[in-house]
């Protein structure tokens, strides 16, 4: 009969070394105005799942890609660090 064991102390032991680093926590950070972004975008369609949406429903949903295209093109813009050719944005 072989024993069952649980594997708890392998999965914890390496818990310290599982930590984000500095440099994820920065790219975190930086990335947060998209993650938002997206995150209001989503909860713009979860509201309309369950029903037909409306002309407001429509605009927020509208409102929201908006706003997150323009915080993705902000943090691409940012990590760049530079414009495009003949002033384009």
């Amino acid at each position: 009969m072989s024993h069952i064991v649980t594997v708890q102390d392998a999965v914890t032991a390496f818990a310290d070394f599982m930590e984000p680093t500095n440099a994820e926590l920065d790219a975190i950070e930086q990335e947060m105005p998209v993650i938002l972004a997206d995150v209001d975008l989503l909860d713009a369609h979860i509201v309309t799942l369950d029903r037909t949406p409306t002309e407001v429903d429509d605009r927020r949903i509208r409102r929201a890609r908006r706003r997150a295209l323009a915080a993705r093109a902000a943090l691409i813009n940012r990590k760049t660090g530079t414009s495009l050719p003949g002033g384009a944005a």
